[in-house]
Order: structure tokens, then sequence, then C-alpha cells
């Protein structure tokens, strides 16, 4: 039987059992597998995979280890300077999109609060869910690691809390949201970027009370939901705010 170093940097020994994290493993293996396959053995999958480095060189997933070889791995936004090259996997879009597995709903719910494109239903299936990741450039956020390790996807992420409003700072902090929310401008409930409307625009569209109480609206051309400033909105504001300092 052959057999592998790997040594795996900061968020990615969350895949590891706890009594492997922080330290070298030896892995046992037969064949030639790819560093992808053989990563993907210990449970990493290849989208949070920032910088391989085989030997002390940096390769592709596609490099195939071999008996005695060297691994170390690492996250995006290490320490370590290598040229864009170098890295694993095409750059990130200029735009974050994401598209979110089922379970997730109250995370896509917040990603579109803050204004960021995020695809969710709530019966999409996983090969839709990968086509869509690798077709239209999202990131893939799900909490399913057979789907995140699907050859097709190729931007994803795995959050780590289980608690919504702690995956949405981790994921902030790892696509650096904070420059690019542009909170409340998308309908919460399909995705849709906003447009303004006047009172007289939404008048027989909202509660009575709403219409006296507030002059400014925005509506959604996709689901037809009328959005106005009310309790919930400064609580969102609290939460973008909170973000921001988080991120900065």
């Amino acid at each position: 039987m052959k057999r592998v170093t790997v040594r795996l940097d900061g968020a990615l020994a969350d895949f590891l059992a706890p009594a492997q994290r922080g330290a070298e493993l030896t892995h046992a293996f037969g064949g030639s597998p790819s560093v992808k396959d053989l990563l993907e053995s210990l449970g990493v999958p290849h989208p949070e995979l920032d910088v391989v480095l085989l030997d002390g060189q940096p390769v592709g997933l596609e490099a195939r280890v071999e008996d005695g070889s060297r691994i170390a791995a690492y996250p995006a936004f290490t320490q370590l300077e290598l040229p864009a090259q170098q890295r694993v996997g095409p750059p990130l879009p200029g735009e974050p999109r994401f598209v979110v597995d089922v379970g997730l709903g109250r995370l896509a719910g917040l990603l579109r609060m803050l204004g960021l494109d995020a695809l969710w239903r709530n019966d999409a299936k996983d090969a839709e869910l990968a086509r869509l990741s690798s077709s239209e450039r999202r990131i893939l956020l799900t909490r399913d690691l057979g789907l995140l390790k699907r050859s097709e996807v190729v931007h994803g992420y795995f959050p780590r809390a289980t608690d919504p409003s702690h995956q949405l700072i981790e994921v902030a902090r790892r696509f650096r949201l904070a420059e690019r929310m542009r909170p409340f401008s998308r309908c919460l409930a399909c995705n849709t970027l906003l447009q303004p409307a006047a009172l007289e625009e939404v008048q027989g569209r909202v509660p009575p009370r709403v219409a006296q109480s507030f002059q400014r609206f925005n509506t959604c051309p996709g689901c037809e939901r009328v959005f106005w400033e009310g309790s919930h909105h400064a609580r969102m504001e609290r939460v973008v705010q909170r973000l921001r300092e988080l991120s900065g």
C-alpha cells in the first residue's frame, strides 16, 4: 500500500475528525489518484481549495499523487503569496452570484437582503444546483459535501455554522461581500431587483395604515410584492452595519 503525507491548513482542517486536526496525517492509498480525488477522499471538497503544493511545488487538481508524496493544501485568503496561475481553479467572478442549496433558505434570504443575487428554490435537485453553478458561474453554498464535491462545481463553500446569521458572516468574509452590498435593492422572496414606486402606484396594494404612514416604496416586477421601510427595516440595517464592521 502506498502512503502520502498530508497537511491541511486553516479552515480545511474542519473537514477532518477532531483528533486529526492540527497535525500532518499519513494516508494510505492505492493506484495513482489525482490530488482532487485524494483530498476529497479525506473529506475536503475541491471548491474549498485555493493552493495545493505537491512535494513543495504548486500543482493543479489533476496532478497525480505517488508513493511518498507530501501534500500541503491551503484555503482561500491565506498568507501564502503565489501568482494567480499557480492557484487551484479559475478566479472568482468579479460580481459574486450565488446558488443556494434547499436547506439554506434563510441564508438565501439574508443574502438577498444585502442586494446580492442568490438563487434558491425549496425543491431544487442536486443535479440542477450543480448545473446552475457551472453554467452561470455561480458560487454554490451548501452543507451537502457530496453536492460540493461534484466535478462540475467550480466555486463553492460549505458554511460551518448552522445558524443563518453566522453563516452570513462566514460567506461575507469568505467572498469579501462588504464592498458589494446594496441593501434592500432585491426582492427577498424571488431575488428580482426592486424598482422605486410612489404612493399612488401602490394604492390598494398596501394596508391603509401603511399608505398613511409611508411615502416611499419599492415594488418587485417579478412577483409584484411591495416593500416599505417598516420596523423590520431598522433590524436589517443593524445586521448590515454589523457585517460592515466585521468585514472592515
